[in-house]
């Protein structure tokens, strides 16, 4: 009298937004014959809301105007049959479940109507109960297909999120151990700076000093060149300055003299860098001179510019900017290193300030390598670095980055591969924050 066919897995491939409730309790009946129709209308709706449609076509407009939880069709119909139907529904309508009804019982109709996506076969004539189960088995198992579903997409959506949460808690804890390895090189490079400025003061002042005192012995020198002095001293003196190499030695004196006052004032200069760039007096958020803070940072990297590799200022007119001082000069670090390192022979590094719209934006530029299209979007990850191991720990940018954004800033880049790079970096001028963003 009748086939029941076994349920088959459906596709769960297309991740739908669960239907509401009152969808599950709305079921469309699809048949030509009127009487069947009616009948299965009508017991249906004992229970659900059924309502019918005489062919697929009417069931395809049924369905675009209402959902249904579950539609119960015919196959054999005029026009568009309902495996045809069927088809369509899987297509525009994944989350409604398909029993298909027909009275032919061949297995291979049955098998192909299952893999059509429908989840149930029943053949005429069909009874009422039977009907009945089927229908409340087809709806149960969409509502478990459609939770699962929800699950799933929960569960991907929690995996995303822990993913993300990991990735940023690394570069928490490489910002942190960047930073604290930057403080300890701020307050070594504090430490040298107050332990060389004592003595290279004293140098400096003391070779002033005998500047000024070998002018004063010159003119004690002079008078006795215009003295004249007895015959056998007059001799007596001048084979004694031949001796000693009088005529050069004044010169080599003043000569030696300007030497030493050179290097005393190179040492402090250095001094001054050292003290500018571990900024251990500038913790606090305050206005800054950028070309400073820029200029302080070149001069200690000296060694990566001269030979093959030159630097341009491009400054413009700047006003002062409210920042963390020494965090900066790490960016400004990072920055200027990556621009030399990347530039193999000749070639040029330039660095732009200027200001737009209320921000003041600084442009370091290379002539190098350039970036690989592929790596673009992965410059600024923790730990991403192209460089061989041992020479690059991919925190350098990653930190640039997190301090930018700290200042309420950004700091993007445009490269092309064997052309070169520009990193803009963005700093608003007016940007008063208090100390525990720092």
């Amino acid at each position: 009298m009748r086939q029941l066919a076994q349920l088959q897995p459906t596709d769960t491939s297309f991740i739908g937004t669960h239907l509401p409730d009152a969808a599950a309790k709305r079921i469309l009946v699809v048949d030509d014959d009127e009487f069947i129709r009616n009948m299965f209308s009508a017991y249906l709706n004992e229970n659900y809301i059924a309502s019918t449609a005489a062919s697929s076509d009417e069931a395809l407009v049924e369905l675009a105007k209402d959902t249904y939880g579950l539609v119960v069709s015919d196959i054999q119909m005029p026009g568009r049959n309902g495996v045809e139907l069927l088809r369509e529904i899987r297509l525009r309508y994944p989350d409604t479940a398909v029993i298909m009804i027909s009275g032919i019982d061949r297995p291979q109709r049955i098998r192909d109507a299952l893999q059509q996506g429908a989840v149930d076969y029943l053949v005429k004539p069909c009874e009422l109960e039977v009907l009945s189960f089927a229908v409340e088995r087809a709806l149960e198992r969409r509502e478990l297909t459609l939770t699962a579903r929800s699950y799933r997409a929960d569960l991907e959506r929690q995996n995303i999120e822990l993913s993300e949460r990991k990735a940023e808690l690394e570069r928490l804890q490489a910002q942190i151990v960047h930073s604290e390895k930057m403080a300890g090189l701020g307050q070594l490079a504090a430490g040298i700076a107050h332990e060389l400025n004592n003595p290279a003061g004293f140098i400096y002042g003391n070779m002033d000093l005998i500047r000024g005192y070998l002018g004063r012995l010159e003119l004690i020198l002079s008078i006795y060149e215009r003295t004249k002095l007895p015959e056998p001293e007059a001799t007596e003196l001048e084979i004694t300055k031949q001796e000693i190499g009088y005529d050069l030695l004044l010169p080599d004196l003043r000569s030696m003299i300007a030497d030493c006052l050179e290097g005393a004032e190179r040492i402090r200069d250095v001094v001054q860098n050292l003290r500018l760039f571990s900024r251990l007096d500038d913790a606090e958020f305050k206005p800054v001179d950028l070309h400073e803070s820029l200029d302080s940072t070149i001069r200690l990297l000296s060694r990566y510019y001269g030979v093959g590799v030159r630097l341009v200022r491009k400054y413009g007119k700047l006003p002062l900017v409210h920042c963390y001082a020494g965090q900066l000069n790490q960016v400004w670090t990072n920055l200027l290193v990556n621009a030399a390192q990347s530039i193999n022979g000749e070639g040029e590094v330039s660095v732009s300030t200027a200001v737009e719209s209320s921000a003041a934006v600084i442009r370091i530029s290379d002539t190098g390598c350039g970036i690989e299209p592929e790596h673009i979007n992965r410059i600024f990850d923790p730990f991403f670095t192209t460089k061989p191991i041992g020479e690059g720990t991919g925190l350098g940018l990653s930190i640039s980055y997190g301090i930018i954004e700290k200042h309420g800033g950004a700091i993007s880049v445009e490269s092309k591969r064997g052309t070169g790079s520009t990193f803009k970096v963005s700093i608003p001028i007016e940007n008063h924050r208090s100390n525990h963003h720092q």
